[in-house]
């Protein structure tokens, strides 16, 4: 017996169909070649393929019948257009019309077989992947091979290396996993990856309060030299380059945050008041200098466009430095812990805070020291971010010449006493 299908289901399919129909023939309404498919075309598809799909729902004779005589009718239609040449003299060789007609063919049987979402997905994402030819081809243009590379080697980090490694502790002087080593590194390098690509490929990042948000992202440390070097260089960008340092402060909060949640969902809700109410206040502090550092029309014609204040992530140095700092990080921390309890944490978060803090917070968050309760970690964690912001007030006063950033250096010094009043409150003191 013929299943029936649910209403939900027919009406998903033929509003899917005629969606993507009317993106079809949008996309090619000012060719002049004619091509199979379209607003009419690609509902009835989908619906010879749906009842094709319910007469046999086990062996799908009938509906791969169907599949083979669409393909045989487009592989005739796409001889003809290959043989033909475009405006350029180019041959057309382009597949998206056969596969957008298989796509609404499958499209039936996907959307009364499968979760509706799973139809959904396909159609909007075969839509975007239509509409967006220009803007994806541009992108091809300008990407370089060495950033295909390495996307393909972030996919071997992720893919292959991580599930490889054992996710049992190696050593007795840390609980840390190999596992949990690399996804960290993982995790980090995600988060600053996605910024350094946006500053690199995405003209509005280039500067301005963008640059220096993004530049939160990646290393708020790297952002203040930059900004206060060009305070220093640039005396019509002085107060905007004062915001920016504070905004690119402001998202590091945000960012520790974020990848404390993925790792300590518990440790993620203790800090959530803490950090946001401090990612706040340096929100109003940023708009502040914002609101008096709009600068003259003549100011406005020589802002210097400033190059992406990072590196590329994934690329062998810093990913081994960033492990090996995450493994040290880990036996000092335990160490620590052993040898003088909560005081020996706090000791160490600020002194991490002249270095790189990642490792720190990421060794707290999971579970790298034993014993020690939630509200200690949380303390620690703010306290190596104070301690980060004060090295970063001495950046912004050094590199700057002094008064150039001395509001910003000002506004990180007043954000770390904050965070070590905090810190101190949240462990009882």
């Amino acid at each position: 017996m013929i299943p029936a299908p649910s209403p939900i289901s027919v009406a998903l399919l033929l509003g899917l169909s005629f969606f993507l129909g009317l993106a079809y023939e949008d996309f090619f309404a000012h060719s002049d070649q004619k091509r199979p498919g379209g607003v009419r075309t690609f509902p009835m598809l989908a619906l010879a393929g749906g009842m094709l799909y319910l007469f046999d729902p086990a062996h799908f004779i009938p509906f791969t019948g169907g599949l083979i005589v669409l393909g045989a009718w487009l592989a005739v239609y796409y001889r003809e257009l290959a043989a033909e040449h475009d405006d350029t003299g180019e041959p057309n060789v382009g597949l998206v019309v056969p596969v957008l007609n298989v796509h609404a063919y499958l499209l039936g049987a996907v959307a009364l077989a499968l979760p509706p979402w799973l139809a959904v997905a396909m159609t909007v994402t075969s839509v975007l992947l239509l509409t967006g030819r220009e803007q994806l081809h541009a992108l091809a243009q300008r990407l370089e091979m060495k950033e295909i590379v390495t996307a393909g080697e972030f996919l071997i980090l992720t893919g292959i290396v991580l599930p490889l490694l054992p996710n049992h502790p190696v050593t007795t002087l840390t609980a840390i996993t190999p596992r949990q080593v690399w996804l960290a590194l993982v995790v980090v390098c995600t988060f600053s990856y996605v910024s350094y690509l946006a500053q690199r490929y995405w003209a509005a990042a280039a500067g301005g309060l963008w640059m220096a948000a993004l530049g939160g992202l990646y290393s708020s440390t790297a952002t203040t030299v930059v900004l206060a070097r060009q305070a220093k260089a640039e005396p019509a960008l002085r107060r905007q380059a004062q915001a920016g340092i504070t905004l690119a402060t402001t998202i590091m909060y945000l960012r520790i945050l974020a990848i404390i949640a993925i790792f300590n969902a518990v440790l993620a809700r203790q800090l959530m008041l803490p950090l946001g109410g401090l990612a706040l206040a340096g929100f109003l502090i940023c708009a502040l200098q914002y609101w008096y550092a709009r600068p003259a029309p003549q100011a406005a014609k020589a802002q210097a466009v400033p190059a992406p204040v990072s590196r590329n992530p994934l690329e062998l140095g810093p990913a081994v430095v960033f492990a090996l700092l995450f493994i040290v990080t880990s036996l000092v921390s335990s160490r620590a812990t052993a040898e003088f309890g909560a005081a020996g944490i706090y000791a160490l978060a600020a002194i991490v805070g002249i270095t790189d803090i990642d490792p720190f917070v990421l060794n707290l968050a999971q579970g790298g020291t034993t014993g020690v309760t939630n509200i200690t970690l949380a303390a620690a964690i703010l306290i190596a971010a104070s301690s980060n912001n004060i090295l970063k007030a001495l950046y912004a006063t050094c590199f700057a010449g002094g008064k150039a950033t001395a509001g910003s250096a000002a506004a990180l010094v007043l954000l770390a006493i904050a965070g070590v009043g905090v810190a101190l409150a949240t462990a009882g003191f």
